[in-house]
């Protein structure tokens, strides 16, 4: 009975077509298995995120109050050095007789004594003492008390607290007639330490440098968003606030969140120093970050198995198409041979079974072509070769028949020239002919210098002609540049440019100058004009015109050249246009000599 069930599953397996099989494979072997195991674990992966993700937000908060500690404890540190300073004390409890006396103390012993401190604290910004010695000068890093330091709030803050030092955050206005005012950050100490020395009151402020915290507090964004916020529940500073705000508001207070966002609020005191006390740095969890986190696992593990799953595939894929595709290829080519086309089976036969059937096919359908393909075919394959060949060659005759007749017209018109004494016409006329014939006769993909340099003469008189009195052209062409090669017509677009662009609507005598030079292992080309130029904006769109791939326009000359160039050179070449209104224009391209080909000896053919 086993037996029995056993040869009717084997039965089923068997009636299932061999692509049905390699699915079931895949999805039972494959695919079910990484989707399990990517459940399973994922869960456990966001627990372990979530725990990694607390301890870098108490890490974070930690650096971050540790950092701003040690930053308000520099500029309290140096406030108490300069308070015991006896010598600092009795220069300033001294009565000077005018200010003369004063500005010798001065020079000698107060000038660099508060800023000494600076350079090796750089979180401190100002380093100011105030007195109400009226016999100094008020100035620099010494100042008078006055109605404007009694009515400041770090001074009333300072007398009203009960501490020796205290930690003040405050704003100052910019000046006397500004309405907005800068937050500022100081720690200020009643000098009053010798009391021998107390003759006048003495009151010590250090303004902390705020872009320092700033960057603080900026550095932990990516982790909490922190607040410094002072004992009277101000925030003193914080990322989306800044510290160059101007504005004439006080500092905003700290709102309380609702309960339920009470687990993201974390609190931590800045230091437990009396002048410190209230002093918080509180952060609140960005919750989008954890959310993110996860998320960015969960896409991690989605893409991890997406890839195991589309290389799974691909390779069941490979698989299949090996025996699909050939033995559809195979069946549909035996069906061409019953209707009497013995086409071969033009792929890779492989070295397995069906590979093997392939190549025995081609074989045989190789040697039935060559059995029924007789003398008839042959002929007709020959007749309509020959048939093609004088097609072509009449096409050939053809073709030359218009060069031809345009010569014979131009000669005839420059007989009858030359009978009439029509000099100008003449030249012109013999000119517009070699031109043609060179044009026709350049079979060469890159000419010397000096043919296209005569190439270049040819077309100007033509345009000499045209223009008269009012334009005239002008060679510099080094001897050693002549030897060089470049692309056919590489100049002459750059001279009938400034012809038609540069010349045309100006008032006096036009000149185009060409120059061509060996400069800095580079053939540089230069061709230049005294025309009316261009704006900044036509120079920038004309530059954006040439060296995009839409070849239309007007600009279709110039764009061809910069094109062949590049094709050329690559970016070896440098193509360069400058051009100012009624200033003219300037078009050159240099061509390092490595890449150029040499004619020796130099060609004889003219004279520039």
């Amino acid at each position: 009975m086993e037996t029995k069930k056993v040869k009717r599953f084997g039965n089923i397996v068997n009636d299932i077509p061999l692509n049905y099989k390699f699915i079931l494979i895949y999805i039972v072997g494959v695919l079910l298995p990484i989707m399990v195991i990517n459940l399973v674990f994922l869960d456990r992966i966001s627990d372990l995120i979530k725990s990694r993700e607390q301890q870098n937000l108490e890490i974070s908060l930690e650096r971050a109050r540790k950092d701003v500690h040690d930053f308000i404890e520099g500029g309290v540190a140096v406030s108490y050095t300069l308070s015991a300073d006896k010598s600092l004390y009795e220069m300033l409890d001294r009565t000077y007789k005018d200010s003369i006396d004063f500005y010798s103390t001065y020079d000698e012993q107060l000038r660099d004594r508060l800023n000494s401190y600076m350079p090796v604290n750089n979180q401190i910004e100002r380093i100011s003492v105030f007195t109400n010695n009226t016999s100094i000068v008020s100035g620099g890093n010494y100042q008078i008390m006055n109605q404007k330091v009694w009515k400041s709030e770090w001074y009333k803050q300072a007398k009203a607290s009960g501490n020796r030092v205290i930690v003040t955050a405050y704003r100052t206005s910019e000046n006397e007639l500004s309405t907005s005012s800068i937050p500022t950050l100081s720690v200020v100490e009643q000098m009053d330490n010798y009391s021998s020395l107390n003759k006048f009151d003495k009151l010590l402020r250090i303004d902390l440098d705020l872009s320092e915290i700033y960057d603080i507090i900026v550095r932990e964004k990516d982790y909490l968003s922190l607040y410094l916020v002072n004992e009277q529940n101000q925030i003193v500073m914080s990322a989306d606030g800044g510290y160059q705000r101007v504005t004439n508001e006080p500092y905003p207070l700290f709102k309380q969140l609702d309960d339920g966002q009470q687990e993201d609020l974390h609190v931590v005191a800045v230091g437990t120093a009396n002048y410190l006390k209230g002093w918080r740095i509180i952060g609140i969890t960005q919750g989008e970050r954890l959310t993110q986190a996860i998320l960015d696992m969960q896409l991690y593990a989605a893409v991890l198995a997406t890839t195991v799953t589309l290389l799974t595939s691909c390779f069941i894929y490979v698989m299949l198409r090996s025996y699909n595709y050939r033995v559809k290829r195979l069946s549909r080519h035996m069906q061409k041979v019953s209707n009497e086309k013995f086409e071969l089976i033009r792929i890779d036969e492989g070295r397995d079974e069906i590979g093997g059937l392939i190549h025995n096919f081609n074989r045989m359908t190789s040697r039935i072509n060559s059995l029924i393909n007789d003398v008839y075919k042959l002929e007709i394959q020959s007749k309509n070769l020959e048939m093609e060949r004088v097609r072509a060659e009449l096409n050939f005759l053809q073709s030359q028949m218009n060069p031809h007749f345009l010569f014979n017209t131009l000669n005839a018109i420059l007989v009858v020239c030359t009978k009439n004494n029509y000099s100008d016409v003449t030249d012109i006329v013999k000119s517009l002919s070699k031109l043609l014939r060179r044009l026709l006769s350049w079979k060469e993909d890159v000419v010397s210098v000096q043919e296209e340099m005569l190439f270049i003469e040819m077309y100007l008189k033509i345009e000499k002609f045209r223009f008269r009195d009012k334009f005239d052209y002008q060679f510099d062409i080094d001897e050693q540049a002549l030897r060089y090669k470049i692309p056919k017509l590489s100049m002459q677009p750059l001279v009938e440019n400034s012809c038609k662009h540069g010349l045309q609507t100006i008032e006096g005598l036009g000149i185009i100058k060409v120059k061509a030079a060996v400069q800095d292992n580079r053939l540089q080309i230069t061709v230049s004009d005294n025309g009316k130029g261009m704006e900044a904006a036509k120079l920038k769109e004309l530059l954006s015109a040439i060296s995009t791939e839409d070849s239309s326009g007007a600009n279709i000359g110039l764009r061809n050249v910069y094109r062949r160039l590049e094709l050329n050179y690559a970016d070896q070449v440098r193509f360069e246009i400058v051009s100012a209104p009624d200033q003219g224009t300037i078009v050159s391209f240099g061509i390092p000599l490595k890449l150029l080909e040499q004619i020796s000896p130099p060609g004889n053919e003219g004279n520039l």
